[in-house]
């Protein structure tokens, strides 16, 4: 389902999802239906389109650029330990005209009800897409239309044993890889105590051969990029 179309050819059907393109003298009407959203947009110009996964924060609609995930099962580390270990992700799929290099988001949708939660206190934490995730030491065998793999890289600067219960990261940063099996992204975590840890992310797929979404955030032509987010309320 993933990759690249013309916009007079875009037809899909998986699931309860159905994309299809009709003309008309013309102009080219966009039809997308799952469950019970839909969306229609009418264009007058052939373009080449990209369906990919994109950054898990725009559903319903744009309110934070964090995605917040806790951990099923908390991870210990020890002073000085470096651990590798995967989560999941929620994948939300967009629908993204190119033209000489122009990038525009036309639809976004995703087969998983969306959550948000607050991190932190009311006054200076921030909202976050809210996301629980199992904790893998291996690769898990991931359903790549609901669910994506996020290696995460901890290592604990501190000279004191920490407990990891979540990850909060700001998705400005974000890349996602894709094949047809799995969707993922490379993140590292560096804690710096008990109670605050670094979060950023890695430009890298997890496999040979993955293909590099399209990101939502430079198509939007975001002023700047934030590298890093610093969970300062606990971890």
């Amino acid at each position: 389902m993933f990759g690249a179309y013309r916009l007079r050819d875009l037809s899909i059907e998986v699931r309860n999802l159905r994309i299809h393109v009709e003309r008309d003298e013309g102009s080219f009407r966009y039809v997308r239906t799952i469950d019970d959203s839909k969306a229609e947009k009418v264009l007058f110009k052939d373009a080449e389109v990209y369906v990919n996964p994109v950054e898990p924060v725009n559903l319903p609609k744009k309110i934070t650029n964090f995605l917040y995930i806790s951990f099923r099962r908390p991870v210990l580390l020890s002073p000085g330990a470096v651990a590798t270990f995967y989560l999941t992700f929620p994948i939300e799929i967009g629908v993204i005209l190119a033209e000489e290099d122009v990038y525009e988001d036309i639809d976004i949708f995703s087969f998983v009800k969306p959550k948000y939660a607050l991190y932190g206190d009311p006054y200076r934490g921030v909202i976050g897409r809210y996301w629980e995730s199992d904790v893998f030491t291996k690769v898990p065998d991931l359903d790549p239309l609901m669910e994506g793999i996020l290696e995460l890289r901890a290592t604990n600067l501190s000279n004191k044993w920490c407990e990891l219960s979540k990850a909060v990261f700001d998705v400005y940063s974000m890349t996602i890889y894709y094949n047809r099996r799995a969707v993922s992204s490379i993140a590292e975590m560096r804690v710096h105590s008990q109670r605050v840890a670094d979060t950023s992310f890695v430009d890298k797929p997890l496999f040979d051969g993955m293909k590099k979404a399209l990101e939502l955030y430079p198509a939007r032509a975001m002023p700047m990029l934030v590298p890093k987010f610093t969970m300062e309320w606990g971890l």
